[in-house]
C-alpha cells in the first residue's frame, strides 16, 4: 500500500545502460529494457503534488501524476490511453527529451531528493502498451469531407496528422524523404532513438488512415496542386540549413556539416548504402559545437571507430546547450572535452590538417542572455586532425512556394504568426504553421505540442 513516503526509501534509479565496450561498436539504444516490477517502485516514489509542476515545465502538459499511479497500479494499457491524451509519440519524447531540463528538472523531490524517473517511465509504458497489441483511439470515427495537406513528416506534421486523425478529419503528409520522420528519423542516431520505434509509428497512423506520399518535393507547382485540393494546409517543414561557422579554411577536404554526416550514417544503417564518405573509421576528429547535435556526431565518430574523437566548444561545461545527460554519455564512451576553446582557423593544403584553437574566457551576457566567450591573446594552438564536423545547429531553409502563397516570414526567415483568429494560422488563412520553422530550431517536444494544438485550430477553422 502506498504511504506517499516511498521517495524516503526508494531511491532514483535508472534502467542499466549497456557495457560501453558494447556501446562503442553498436548503434543501438544504450539502455536496457525496465521490468515491470522497477517500473512500479520508481512510480511509486511521485507524490502527486497537488500542483505538479512537472506537468506544467512539460512543453505537452502531459498528465504525469496520473499517469505514474497507473505504471504503480500496473494499469499499463490505460497508462498508454492517458499518454497519449496530450502526447501523440510518448515512446519518442521518453527517448529524446531532455527530461533534466523539463519535467523531471521541476520535480519536486529535487529539493533533497532525486527526480522520478519520469522520461524512462513514459517510455516504458508506451512500449509495453504496443508489445500487447494496445492502439491509439479514434475520438470520431466517420471521416468528413474535408481534407487537410501537411508538408513535412516531421514531428509537427505527424503530430498534426494524428490529432486530424483521430478526429475524423482526412488528411495527406508530404515529404522529401522516403521514410517518415524527419530529423527523428535521419538527424537522431540509433543510439538514441531505434528507427524501428518511428516505423511502428507510420504504421499506426497508416492504420488511423493517414496517407503519407514520400519522396516527394515539394515546389512551387506541386503547393498549387496541393493547395488547390485542400480545404487547409499545415506547414512543418522544420530548419534544415546549417548555421555557418565562417572559419577561414572551413572549404577544404575534410570538413563536412553535422546533418549531411548523420543523414548519410542514418541511410546507410537503415538501407546498407555505400557509406565510405562519411565512416571516420581510423580519423582524428574534431567536433564544433556544445549542443545535442555536436553530442550526436561525437557519439556517431565513436561508433564508426575513429582513432580519437574531440569536443571544442566555446563556452564552459555548465553554459552547454545540450542535453547533460548526452554529454555524460560521450564522456563514458570516450569523448575528450575542450571546454572554452575558440576555433579560429583550419589549416591544410586543400585538405584538413589542423584546427587553431584559442582559449576564451565568459565576459557579460549577450543579447541572448549568454555569458559572451572573450578570446585570450596569445593563447593560441593547433589541433592534429583528419576530418571536422561543423555542428552549429539549424536554421531556416525557406521555401519559394512560401512567399509565393502570400505568407509572411520574420527578418530571421521563420514564419511569421500574425493572424489573431486562429492559433499557428499564417498571413495567408487557408495556412497554417508549426515547429522549428515557426520558433527556430529546438527540441521536437514543442514540434509536437505545436503539430497537436495546430490541428485543434484547424479543425475549428474548417468549421467555420
Amino acid at each position: 500500500m502506498s504511504t506517499n513516503f516511498e521517495f524516503i526509501d526508494i531511491k532514483r534509479i535508472e534502467p542499466e545502460t549497456k557495457p560501453i565496450s558494447a556501446r562503442k561498436v553498436d548503434f543501438g539504444e544504450i539502455y536496457e529494457t525496465q521490468n515491470i516490477d522497477s517500473v512500479k517502485e520508481q512510480s511509486s516514489r511521485c507524490l502527486d503534488c497537488g500542483n505538479p509542476y512537472c506537468e506544467w515545465k512539460c512543453p505537452l502538459h502531459n498528465y504525469i501524476p496520473d499517469w505514474l499511479k497507473l505504471a504503480q497500479e500496473g494499469s499499463i494499457q490505460e497508462a498508454a490511453d492517458l499518454c497519449h491524451e496530450t502526447n501523440s509519440f510518448p515512446e519518442i519524447c521518453g527517448r529524446i527529451c531532455p527530461q533534466e531540463k523539463l519535467c523531471e528538472g521541476a520535480c519536486t523531490l529535487n529539493t533533497g531528493y532525486e527526480a522520478v524517473t519520469i522520461g524512462q517511465i513514459e517510455k516504458y509504458i508506451t512500449d509495453k502498451a504496443l508489445a500487447e497489441g494496445w492502439k491509439p483511439k479514434k475520438y470520431i470515427e466517420n471521416f468528413s469531407a474535408q481534407t487537410v495537406s501537411i508538408i513535412g513528416a516531421g514531428p509537427a506534421g505527424l503530430a498534426c496528422a494524428e490529432n486530424l486523425i483521430r478526429r475524423g478529419v482526412n488528411c495527406t503528409v508530404y515529404d522529401r524523404y522516403s521514410e517518415i520522420g524527419g530529423l527523428l528519423t535521419y538527424g537522431i542516431p540509433e543510439f538514441k532513438l531505434e528507427k524501428k520505434v518511428v516505423l511502428k509509428r507510420r504504421e499506426l497512423l497508416e492504420e488511423l488512415g493517414v496517407k503519407f506520399v514520400l519522396n516527394y518535393e515539394v515546389n512551387d507547382a506541386r503547393m498549387s496542386e496541393i493547395e488547390h485540393k485542400s480545404d487547409a494546409v499545415f506547414l512543418g517543414l522544420g530548419t534544415y540549413e546549417s548555421i555557418k561557422g565562417n572559419i577561414s579554411g572551413d572549404k577544404k577536404d575534410g570538413v563536412v556539416e553535422a546533418l549531411p554526416y548523420l543523414v548519410k550514417n542514418t541511410e546507410y544503417l537503415m538501407s546498407d548504402e555505400d557509406a565510405e564518405s562519411i565512416n571516420f573509421s581510423g580519423k582524428n576528429v574534431v567536433v564544433l559545437g556544445g549542443g545535442d547535435t555536436a553530442m550526436d556526431c561525437v557519439r556517431t565518430a565513436i561508433r564508426q571507430q575513429a582513432k580519437s574523437v574531440t569536443c571544442v566548444y566555446r563556452r564552459d561545461r555548465d553554459n552547454m546547450p545540450g542535453s547533460e545527460k548526452e554529454i555524460k554519455h560521450a564522456i563514458e564512451e570516450g569523448v575528450e572535452f575542450l571546454f572554452n576553446s575558440q576555433p579560429l582557423e583550419i589549416i591544410g593544403n586543400g585538405k584538413v590538417r589542423q584546427l587553431k584553437i584559442g582559449q576564451t574566457k565568459l565576459g557579460k551576457p549577450d543579447s541572448s542572455g549568454r555569458r559572451k566567450p572573450i578570446l585570450v591573446e596569445g593563447s593560441e594552438k593547433t589541433l592534429e586532425i583528419d576530418k571536422l564536423v561543423i555542428a552549429f545547429g539549424y536554421q531556416a531553409d525557406q521555401q519559394s512556394f512560401v512567399s509565393k502563397n502570400d505568407i509572411r516570414v520574420s527578418e530571421r526567415g521563420l514564419i511569421a504568426l500574425e493572424n489573431k483568429k486562429y492559433k499557428y494560422q499564417t498571413s495567408n488563412p487557408k495556412f497554417f504553421a508549426g515547429g522549428d520553422m515557426i520558433i527556430g530550431s529546438s527540441l521536437a517536444v514543442h514540434a509536437i505540442a505545436h503539430g497537436r494544438d495546430a490541428a485543434k485550430e484547424i479543425i475549428k477553422f474548417l468549421k467555420t
